[in-house]
């Protein structure tokens, strides 16, 4: 089964909250013909625009195609938050890698999240950013082991724009009685992804960027000059970047074994009435610490955008609602019975460890995914820096590939049973409470 179609119909947007909120770009022609050249980018989202963009204002002359539309994937479907550090945090990365690469590693994500803002503020998006990202914890015991890692950043990595809240800052923050307490990071933030995606679509392409939409590539041919080929035309470059994440399919198997693509499901009520405002009063957005963990925010016109639930079928659920509705009740009791005007779902990528993948598959073919659910910032500075590796400046690059991420257990017919099998153990985990 293909996953560009298994859930959506070619050339679409999903309906979806942030479909019905955008000015949508002109339609880009499809791909026919042979062309060529300086570098064919595969994926039209945060990876490859900001990619595309970057290498544009190099002077080069970039190709981009999208099986669908810009931003039709995860970077036009996600929950926004632009967030600090790695999805893997330092502790570990520190036992993992040695304190030299935690520290590297930290630095680029903090370079991320500035590159974001920057785009932003550069390319005039409008996309409604909002600083404010508060982690929130369902036990003590996280509660502790969170205030520590918070004590940790401030005193180790001179990290001073996050808190530690005690269970009644968190409740008079956010409205929920949910949590036990939690920490507040105000140098994060949260915005409109396909807002913000297709932004960087349109920098691109008043750069000189070339894309093309509703154009599948069927086959890639590596080699001196690698080939791109879709059903009515080819580009013939000198450089591949692959910036496919959940929707790569069979393109690479060397990437397509160490990233796995799940989907997660999202809903937005009816704008909230002035009976909530209790309701993420500090106008923020949360991630709170189920493993399936449960994320949102309010929208710029006043709805709750929350995230919950997760598959690892090619198929999204038939009633994405009602999948959502447990969650975002159980996390707000007080606003049951309100309209769910929109539910949607999309496919991001995984990897073992949680680490984005970069690979270096050849000298002329590169390829980043893998965000784990933190790709606004770490996507877009994927990008930037598969464009500094193509014009020959990889210490970034090489970073990032450098750590090596592990292929899924199970080789090609086991891996997909393997994370099946993993990921209930977790969901199961977070239903029983330990």
């Amino acid at each position: 089964m293909n996953l560009l179609t298994a859930n959506d119909e070619q050339g679409q947007y999903p309906p979806s909250y942030y479909a019905d909120t955008v000015n949508q770009l002109p339609l880009q022609p499809p791909l026919k013909g042979d062309h060529k050249a300086d570098i064919v980018i595969v994926g039209a989202g945060f990876t490859g625009l900001s990619a595309a963009l970057h290498l544009a204002k190099r002077g080069y002359d970039v190709r981009v195609l999208d099986a669908h539309r810009i931003g039709f994937g995860a970077s036009g479907r996600n929950g926004g938050q632009v967030g600090s550090g790695q999805r893997v945090e330092q502790d570990r990365l520190e036992k993992t890698y040695g304190m030299d690469k935690a520290r590297q590693l930290w630095a680029l994500a903090e370079d991320a999240k500035a590159l974001v803002k920057s785009l932003i503020k550069t390319h005039k998006i409008d996309c409604h950013y909002k600083p404010g990202i508060a982690h929130t914890c369902w036990r003590q015991s996280e509660v502790d082991d969170d205030h520590r890692y918070v004590e940790k950043l401030q005193r180790e990595y001179g990290y001073h724009h996050i808190e530690a809240c005690d269970r009644d800052t968190i409740h008079k923050m956010i409205g929920s009685p949910v949590y036990q307490g939690g920490s507040v990071d105000h140098d994060a933030g949260y915005l409109h992804p396909l807002a913000y995606v297709l932004g960087l679509g349109r920098a691109a392409l008043a750069a000189g960027v070339t894309i093309y939409e509703n154009s599948t590539v069927r086959r890639i041919i590596e080699g001196k000059k690698p080939s791109v080929i879709t059903a009515t035309g080819a580009i013939h470059a000198d450089h591949l970047i692959l910036a496919c994440n959940g929707y790569l399919g069979a393109l690479n198997k060397p990437v397509a074994r160490r990233v796995m693509p799940i989907n997660n499901f999202i809903v937005a009520t009816a704008p909230l009435a002035d009976a909530t405002p209790t309701i993420l009063a500090s106008d923020i957005a949360v991630a709170d610490s189920k493993f399936v963990l449960n994320y949102f925010r309010r929208s710029h016109d006043n709805r709750l955008i929350f995230g919950g639930g997760e598959n690892v079928s090619y198929r999204f659920p038939k009633d994405i609602r009602a999948i959502v509705s447990k969650p975002l009740f159980n996390v707000f009791p007080q606003i049951k019975g309100i309209p769910l005007d929109y539910a949607w779902g999309g496919t991001l990528a995984i990897t073992v460890n949680r680490m984005p993948c970069f690979m270096r598959l050849n000298g002329n073919v590169m390829s980043a995914s893998g965000y784990s659910g933190h790709g606004v910032a770490m996507a877009s500075l994927a990008g930037k820096l598969l464009a500094e590796a193509t014009a020959g400046v990889s210490e970034g690059f090489d970073c990032m590939a450098g750590l090596n991420v592990p292929r899924f257990p199970g080789g090609d017919m086991l891996r997909w049973p393997s994370l099946v099998i993993g990921m209930n153990w977790y969901m199961l985990r977070d239903k029983l409470g330990f």
